[in-house]
């Protein structure tokens, strides 16, 4: 049987754009492969916020994503990248959770250059690419030869004025990709870019170059998140507003191809079969 991670990389290597669709939970998981998407993302704050209600700034742990993600990954056939953040604080830390992301089934994972605690009120700038380059390092040496796909996260394009740790230097981008390719990544991505900031970064490096959030010309594939767990909590928020001021909440309840998602029908078939075989009422 084709691992999730050998089937990521087919499709890294093939020439196709494709996009890996957000799924926050077991369930948007089956959704997303429903519908024909060829791969799923599940992203840092998208967990963190929605099943643990806390920021993604550190706060939020690898065994808290390693948690969900797990659940997500066993339920689908399509591989499962994973938002792992900046894998704790040490190359101790990346080997070790890498290994744990393996045994998981997850497919592959982005690890990002920003100096703990990122995305908050603390301006830490980006790790020294030595020290990037260790931790991509430490995570190669714990994949081995599994196929498993190490991605790594340049926040340099993602400056200080939109909560990142970088100055928007193109050339400091370049720079910090083609280092981390060395170290052993296999696709880069530079979140916040702009397109034409994308297509010369990508024009540069060495390794496949993949989006955050958006469709970019010259790049391999999109993690595409935030409008699935936002629309579920915008309208969980619309409906809880609407049963508190009303009283009810006027919606039809069917969930279209629920059972399909869920197997209804295999453990109905299970259950009957045992009822059947062994006397039991049924119906």
């Amino acid at each position: 049987m084709t691992s999730q991670a050998q089937k990521l990389r087919d499709l890294i290597n093939g020439t196709e754009h494709f996009v890996a669709a957000e799924a926050y939970s077991a369930l948007t998981g089956r959704i997303v492969e429903s519908v024909g998407f060829k791969a799923a993302y599940l992203g840092g704050h998208a967990c963190s916020a929605f099943h643990y209600a806390v920021p993604d700034n550190s706060v939020f742990s690898q065994i808290e994503q390693l948690d969900q993600a797990e659940r997500i990954a066993e339920v689908m056939d399509i591989p499962l990248i994973a938002d792992a953040d900046t894998l704790g604080e040490t190359v101790a830390d990346a080997f070790h959770f890498t290994r744990k992301y393996i045994r998981a089934g997850i497919a592959g994972y982005h690890v990002e250059d920003e100096v703990n605690p990122k995305h908050s009120k603390f301006a830490g700038g980006l790790i020294s690419i030595p020290d990037m380059q260790f931790r991509i390092d430490a995570a190669a040496r714990a994949r081995g030869d599994h196929p498993f796909v190490i991605i790594a996260r340049c926040d340099e394009m993602y400056n200080e004025n939109r909560g990142g740790g970088g100055q928007s230097n193109v050339e400091e981008a370049i720079k910090r990709g083609k280092a981390y390719a060395e170290a052993g990544a296999d696709v880069l991505t530079f979140p916040i870019a702009s397109p034409e900031a994308t297509a010369q970064i990508a024009a540069e490096m060495p390794v496949p170059v993949c989006t955050l959030g958006m469709d970019m010309p010259g790049t391999l594939f999109t993690l595409s998140t935030g409008w699935g767990w936002t629309g579920a909590a915008q309208l969980h928020m619309a409906r809880a507003k609407e049963l508190m001021e009303t009283g009810t909440v006027k919606m039809d309840h069917v969930l279209e191809g629920k059972d399909k998602l869920i197997q209804q029908d295999v453990y109905d078939a299970l259950i009957l079969d045992w009822a059947t075989k062994t006397g039991r009422k049924t119906r």
